[in-house]
């Protein structure tokens, strides 16, 4: 679970909520959720399709969850990896306890017996279809938070002509006018707080995974050319940060 997601969502509307008080109930008004929840959604199913829109919606876990391996793990199962098939041969690697699917993709292939050219064509598509959904993801959410302020704005247009409508009936007025302000409060907070945080979440998370699967491509293809496992984890370095560099260099001496 990436606590990072959880903090910043729930402390963000934890915050407007204490802000509220026990004026809550002045908050609620649902021809304003219908405005600007509902009518945002019918936008962006507009301009997507229904397959793309539930697509993002299942891309949307990885928001929420942090399976993403640590490179510099990677690079240490690598490691270990060549040298079992260096000493022992690529058989030697079947059977063994990968948990990240790519790698153990890769892996698979060496076993197979895979020409190294068709291994990192093959790869390389799985991590370009990756990121194609992640990319698809990301811009629905980016799209749903160019929306829904357009909707908020359409639900005050609203407001203020009931309002002006009928302004000789003083109780329609109240309604009207809370139509008119709470639609820009919703769907300022459903752009700012959920669906832009999102766009940049899946963005960010997107190049994480492909960076983990380069360097798993990277190393899977060296342990297929018989290269030396001591000079893997530099060669594979270049995809630390300089603070992961040296933790490496420290934990492989």
């Amino acid at each position: 679970m990436d606590i990072a997601t959880i903090v910043g969502m729930l402390g963000a509307l934890g915050l407007i909520y204490w802000s509220i008080g026990p004026n809550m109930a002045m908050f609620i008004d649902m021809p304003s959720v219908y405005i600007v929840l509902a009518g945002s959604i019918m936008v962006v199913l507009l301009r997507s399709s229904l397959g793309e829109f539930i697509g993002a919606i299942a891309v949307l876990g990885k928001t929420f969850k942090n399976k993403l391996d640590k490179p510099e793990t990677l690079i240490q199962r690598l490691v270990e990896l060549a040298d079992i098939a260096r000493k022992d041969g690529m058989i030697a690697l079947e059977g063994q306890d990968i948990p990240n699917p790519f790698l153990a993709k890769g892996i698979g292939m060496l076993v197979d017996g895979t020409d190294p050219d068709l291994i990192k064509k093959s790869l390389s598509k799985e991590v370009q279809a990756m990121r194609s959904r992640h990319r698809m993801g990301a811009d629905i959410f980016a799209s749903w938070g160019e929306v829904a302020p357009a909707m908020g704005m359409i639900g005050t247009l609203v407001g203020l002509v009931l309002m002006l409508g009928n302004m000789g009936d003083p109780k329609s007025i109240g309604p009207a006018m809370a139509v008119a302000l709470l639609t820009t409060l919703y769907g300022a907070i459903l752009a700012n707080v959920l669906c832009l945080p999102m766009a940049q979440k899946l963005r960010n998370q997107s190049d994480l995974e492909t960076a983990n699967c380069e360097l798993i491509i990277e190393g899977v293809l060296f342990i297929q050319g018989g290269g030396n496992p001591r000079i893997l984890a530099d060669l594979l370095a270049s995809f630390l940060s300089p603070k992961a560099q040296r933790k490496l260099q420290v934990g492989a001496g």
